[in-house]
């Protein structure tokens, strides 16, 4: 599509334009193995570790996550249905319900989650390199401790490294992250039958985590409190890929066809997500075996192997996190900030900034505890990107029926500018959306400054990403009935 007329500067570059018929030769199989990439990472493998310290069963921890990682699956595919269509990344696609002004808010909401979990993602890959050294020099990395931050010079200097190892693919954009998913997918799957091979071998069995019952049973030590604990753990698991279900657009804009991006979704998530839980599970099982303890930590676990293996294990661990972190968390924000100032920030610029950032948030201090993890950070951004999850599946399917004016979404003062660029109903709704969660957060977030939030607010909570995206989805519906804006329909989807 050709540079429309009066769109100024402030909502078209060449990286946010519909993407060309010639640019979309991704097939069902490249999505297959962008999400194999994906959820084969750390923060994956661990999530089976928070569940089952809150208590459950390794058949109940690795139900949930499939659960949870089926149910983040129907908005994936819904809002990724744009994307193919009309070849649109997220940050233009939010325009449409929030104007071409007010959709820098969701564009900019999602790209600084992004930058969390950019930086976390930063944070294992430096450990892993930290790891490897003690290793290959015989001792510890050690270094003298930064008071301020709270680590050693050496896991400063790791973290750093990790980063700038990332920026080859920052560089040469996302036809370089693609082949990267592509090619590494496989090797991924077979690693992890290889780790599985290696534990059942050396601790003769897979453990006794496996024989562990829930501690929700009677006689358990949390004997009825089943459904308090899996309702929040449900939310932290959707939480997870609540980023991506946003701007799955900006993958599915290179879709050869609606079917690829479908099929190759529905194939990828769910499935290999609960398998990466169940591999986790097992391993960490053997672990008490060979350990005398569990050790959730996939990097701890290839520390200890022997010979050649803990070198093979730990590069794996590295081209692993690299891969995940630059589909998962540099692509979306790459094209939100460019969304910004379009005239300034191109897509590369925007991994630049999202990359800046990633250094100063101080991935480590998110991750001190399961609790920090799971109710501060996962459900926390939940409940800001669940009510923007509702406001576009409604626009897009209920109010639009699937058409858009694309040339219009790059244009100032034309139909999605609602008269000054924002949609008061969008707006509206999102902070509906928003705002029962936000007792609760503060609550899990700050719990010595804000002890006495009332129960009622500390279930809401519990429910953040369901509550938002049911809440706003029905505000901006109801809203949109009473607004005079038409829907917009294009009779050319490219």
């Amino acid at each position: 599509m050709e540079k429309p007329l009066n769109t100024g500067d402030g909502l078209w570059n060449e990286d946010l334009a519909p993407t060309s018929e010639s640019a979309r030769t991704w097939r069902w199989y490249h999505y297959t193995a962008l999400w194999i990439g994906m959820v084969m990472c750390i923060p994956a493998y661990t999530l089976a570790a928070s569940l089952i310290e809150g208590g459950m069963s390794w058949g109940q921890a690795v139900a949930t996550v499939f659960l949870g990682n089926a149910v983040v699956l129907v908005p994936m595919l819904l809002i990724g249905h744009a994307g193919a269509k009309y070849g649109i990344p997220y940050a233009v696609l939010v325009r449409a319900s929030f104007g071409t002004r007010g959709g820098r808010i969701p564009a900019l909401l999602r790209a600084l989650v992004a930058c969390g979990w950019y930086s976390i993602q930063s944070w294992f890959g430096g450990a892993m390199i930290y790891t490897l050294a003690g290793v290959l020099l015989g001792h510890p990395l050690g270094g003298a401790p930064i008071a301020a931050l709270g680590i050693n010079l050496g896991q400063l200097g790791c973290f750093l490294a990790f980063w700038a190892i990332q920026f080859y693919f920052v560089v040469h954009g996302i036809d370089s992250i693609r082949k990267l998913e592509t090619y590494t997918a496989p090797i991924k799957i077979v690693i992890c039958f290889v780790l599985l091979w290696w534990v059942w071998a050396k601790a003769g069995g897979f453990g006794p985590i496996l024989d562990q019952p829930s501690q929700f049973v009677e006689g358990g030590k949390k004997a009825g409190q089943f459904w308090p604990t899996f309702w929040p753990s449900l939310t932290a698991m959707v939480g997870f890929w609540a980023t991506l279900a946003l701007n799955i657009p900006d993958f599915t804009r290179f879709a050869k066809s609606q079917k690829d991006q479908l099929i190759g979704q529905t194939v990828g998530l769910p499935g290999p997500m609960g398998l990466v839980a169940l591999l986790a599970v097992i391993v960490t099982s053997a672990t008490v075996v060979l350990f005398g303890k569990a050790l959730w930590d996939p990097v701890d676990v290839a520390s200890r192997m022997t010979g050649a293996g803990v070198l093979i294990a730990l590069i794996v661990l590295l081209i692993d996190t690299v891969s995940v972190n630059l589909a998962a968390n540099l692509v979306g924000p790459a094209y939100d900030f460019a969304a910004l100032v379009p005239s300034k920030i191109t897509y590369k610029i925007g991994g630049y900034i999202t990359a800046s950032i990633a250094i100063v948030l101080m991935p480590w201090k998110i991750l001190e505890s399961t609790q920090g993890y799971i109710f501060t950070w996962l459900i926390g951004y939940s409940a800001l990107l669940g009510p923007v999850a509702g406001i576009l599946v409604v626009d897009y399917y209920l109010i639009r029926k699937t058409n858009l004016d694309v040339p219009q979404l790059y244009v100032e003062g034309g139909k999605y500018s609602y008269g000054n660029g924002w949609n008061p109903v969008a707006i509206a709704a999102f902070v509906l959306g928003v705002l029962p969660n936000i007792p609760g957060f503060l609550n899990a977030a700050f719990p010595a400054a804000f002890p006495h939030i009332p129960e009622v607010f500390k279930v809401v909570y519990t429910y953040a990403w369901f509550v938002g995206l049911a809440v706003a989805a029905i505000v901006y519906r109801l809203g949109m009935m009473r607004n005079a804006e038409v829907p917009a329909i294009s009779a050319d989807p490219a």
